[in-house]
């Protein structure tokens, strides 16, 4: 039965004349669960966002949407709920109780039938001990679940998410995907979500919907999709690892999907009894040698006296010229512990250098002086302007020697932006300042592999200037791709402090896709390059 109906839409923002949308059509039938992808900025918030009448962004729109064969405007906000990117923004309560009773009080329904389904979602979830629990003290997955439950407390038919994984650790992300699938087998509710992380739900999904410049340019099943983008080079870069391999491997025989199916495809490729490892042709110099740039020693940090650590002990050392990833789950103290760096949150105990000089020996502003910047989680609290050309213009910022282009949004207001292009407004800003420190807070979040590619070439040439690059991440495939070395954050302290490729090749769960679809076939690889480098003799195909 057909439950969503997309016909002719356009839309354009206001004061803008080009179009975000153009000219989308499409039809869901209940009970599917569709993936929604494509390149930053090619208007897959934008449609997600009109499909519900109440968070409908304002501009000129044209088309037809009609949920249950009935116009969007006559459909009641309980029947369609959506999960947004910002987790923060999601949640508007202090408790988790408070939170789940939140839309039910909204919907009208009285004491006992709320009660119940309280209950009900609760135990569903297994949050049921987390009920008197303050939302301000749960991890970023557990808000994300939280903010999952009360939406699902109000029965909606469709669920909408928006890049709901971009703050989560890939254990909570997949455990995450797990529950929408199961929300979307048990309960027939048909699932749209937007996405770029794609490596555990390109799978699992039913459709896919690829979007190219305001237009979708794919529909179909995930293994149809994947085989037939051979001559999208630009859209195969946001696609996930095995779809990727299979194209750069000779696209011989079925598109495999997921783990599995990949690691049987590239064993059948890889000749021989012994197994191959990836040869690393350049050897980084000492990095130990080299001046500090960030130091952590023996540092404590808790947000209230009489609240647990945060920061237990911490001892880590960053040195100049470095890229440095930290990886980890969420409420492991990673962002913590980079607003202790910045001097935003002051330790109990412990001491922070920076450059070898005490934080609280920076006076004044010195320490941002040409000294520490620091890209925050929540990019929009820097943003003070009405339109990007002012933010650009305030910070000082020369639109050519940006590595990506925001010419197209010069006029547009910052909050009008998708959330990767706000990001990388946000880093120009950032960048602007000349720091010799860049401390940067989940800086792909929104962003499509194109782009990230790009932020790795500039962190790249920050390093070769000798600048230092600190990142917060749960992205392991961009840290695989530009990090020298990498850190675990567990309880407040940093482990496992080893280069990149020993990091990924040594862990299970914090680690590339490649690496889990390669383990025992080929040694130590990260990428698809490495792969390739290994099947692919002297550049031929196999």
């Amino acid at each position: 039965m057909e439950i969503l109906k997309v016909e002719d839409l356009s839309f354009t923002y206001p004061g803008d004349d080009n179009k975000v949308l153009d000219n989308v059509s499409f039809s869901l039938e209940k009970g599917e669960f569709v993936l929604l992808c494509g390149a930053t900025g090619s208007g897959k918030s934008t449609l997600i966002r009109l499909l519900k009448k109440e968070i409908a962004p304002e501009g000129r729109l044209e088309g037809k949407i009609s949920v249950c064969q009935r116009e969007r405007e006559e459909i009641s906000a309980d029947r369609m709920g959506l999960v947004a990117q910002n987790i923060e923004e999601q949640i508007v309560t202090d408790k988790v109780g408070s939170e789940l009773a939140f839309g039910l009080s909204a919907m009208g329904l009285d004491k006992e039938n709320t009660e119940r389904r309280i209950a009900e979602i609760s135990t569903y979830f297994g949050i049921q001990e987390k009920y008197d629990d303050k939302t301000a003290e749960l991890s970023g997955g557990q808000k994300q679940l939280l903010s999952l439950a009360s939406v699902m407390a109000m029965d909606p038919e469709i669920l909408l998410l928006d890049e709901p994984t971009a703050q989560l650790d890939p254990i909570a992300a997949s455990e995450f995907i797990s529950t929408l699938k199961k929300i979307n087998r048990e309960l027939s509710v048909t699932v749209v979500i937007v996405e770029h992380r794609l490596e555990e739900i390109f799978p699992v999904c039913d459709r896919v919907l690829v979007m190219e410049n305001g237009r979708i340019i794919a529909n179909g099943p995930p293994r149809e999709v994947g085989a037939g983008l051979c001559e999208k080079e630009d859209v195969l870069m946001t696609m996930p690892s095995p779809i990727r391999l299979y194209h750069a491997l000779g696209r011989k025989g079925r598109c495999p999907l997921g783990v599995r199916e990949t690691r049987e495809y590239v064993s059948a490729l890889v000749k021989g009894d012994a197994v191959p490892s990836v040869n690393v042709k350049t050897i980084e110099p000492d990095i130990k040698k080299r001046k500090k740039a960030l130091e952590f020693k023996d540092v404590f940090f808790r947000y209230e006296r009489n609240l647990h650590d945060i920061l237990c002990g911490l001892d880590l050392t960053v040195y100049e010229g470095e890229i440095f990833c930290i990886l980890g789950g969420n409420g492991t103290g990673k962002t913590t512990a980079m607003m202790c760096a910045a001097g935003v949150r002051r330790p109990y105990s412990g001491s922070i250098r920076v450059f070898d000089k005490k934080i609280s020996d920076h006076r004044g502003e010195s320490l941002y002086k040409g000294c520490l910047a620091l890209l925050p989680q929540d990019v929009q609290t820097l943003f003070l302007r009405g339109t990007v050309r002012e933010e650009l213009e305030d910070a000082g910022v020369d639109l050519d020697t940006l590595p990506y282009d925001l010419s197209p949004h010069l006029e547009k207001h910052p909050y009008d932006l998708s959330g990767g292009e706000q990001q990388l407004l946000a880093l120009a800003k950032v960048l602007a300042t000349g720091a010799r420190l860049l401390i940067a807070d989940e800086p792909t979040k929104g962003l499509d592999s194109t782009k990230k590619l790009a932020l790795a070439r500039l962190f790249d040439t920050l390093r070769k200037e000798g600048r230092t690059v600190v990142i917060v991440t749960h992205d392991v495939e961009f840290a695989a791709m530009c990090a020298d070395r990498c850190a675990l954050f567990f309880r407040g302290r940093a482990l496992s402090v080893q280069t990149s490729r020993d990091f990924f090749s040594g862990n299970s769960f914090y680690t590339t896709s490649v690496a889990r679809i390669t383990r025992g076939i080929i040694n130590r690889a990260m990428t698809v390059e490495d792969v390739v480098s290994v099947v692919c003799k002297d550049g031929e195909l196999p």
